[in-house]
């Protein structure tokens, strides 16, 4: 916690030229010009660190549109959120162990504790197979996108296994790196005895964006439907991100 008051301090060292000169003899004429006083410093503009990055709202754009999905999935509008068009502060919390149920959820990328500072998201299900395609975008500044994409690509060996509550049986993770999708890209798929087929979750960064994907499926283990998917969304975010 800081103890003095940043204000106090700078009003304190803008003072302390003002004693100098008081105390001084005149400068010669030809003397170089002082420099600058720290409140002038103070008062310099900074450079913006969210400058160029994409907002919620042209992120949402980029989500694959209604028509990507197959007749019987419609949109949760539950689901459905995004940062618009100002940012958030970027914050990163101290995960000395992950909570690793968090990869049954669709924002699953908070298993990381690191948040971007804009994102856009949303769901399409299927109520009659209860299938679900998942869809979300984070924007991290500077070079976080990997570090968040470097986390994801070791999460089952945090999380080699976690508990459903919801069908009580154990749920095995596996993990494998993808290739030619982004700047990279990691698929983790999760299989338990009580489910019918299975759940893919697919991570890609492109640029500054992280894209995750959440994809759940009774005929196989979502894969094929996870990577044609992140696939739509690498595309629309190609040259932008």
């Amino acid at each position: 916690m800081r103890q003095t008051s940043p204000v106090v301090s700078l009003l304190a060292v803008a003072a302390l030229p003002l004693a100098l000169t008081a105390c001084s003899s005149p400068a010669p004429k030809n003397a170089a010009p002082a420099p600058a006083s720290a409140s002038a410093a103070a008062a310099a503009p900074s450079a913006d660190p969210d400058k160029g990055l994409l907002t919620g709202k042209q992120l949402k754009a980029a989500l694959a549109p209604a028509s990507f999905f197959a007749p019987g999935f419609t949109a949760e509008p539950a689901d459905a959120r995004d940062t618009g068009t100002t940012y958030r502060l970027p914050a990163t919390a101290d995960v000395p162990q992950p909570d690793c149920t968090k990869l049954g959820g669709t924002s699953w990328t908070d298993i990381t504790g690191i948040s971007g500072v804009s994102f856009a998201q949303d769901a399409y299900v299927n109520k009659n197979s209860s299938e679900e395609f998942a869809q979300e975008i984070d924007v991290y500044r500077d070079t976080t996108a990997t570090t968040v994409l470097d986390a994801l690509g070791q999460i089952s060996k945090a999380c080699p296994s976690y508990s459903d509550e919801a069908t009580h049986s154990t749920v095995t993770v596996t993990e494998k790196p993808l290739t030619g999708i982004g700047d990279g890209a990691w698929a983790i798929t999760e299989t338990s005895p009580a489910w019918q087929g299975g759940t893919t979750l697919v991570a890609a960064r492109v640029g500054t964006s992280v894209v995750t994907v959440l994809v759940s499926s009774s005929s196989d283990k979502g894969l094929t439907g996870a990577t044609k998917l992140t696939n739509q969304l690498v595309g629309a975010l190609k040259g932008k991100a």
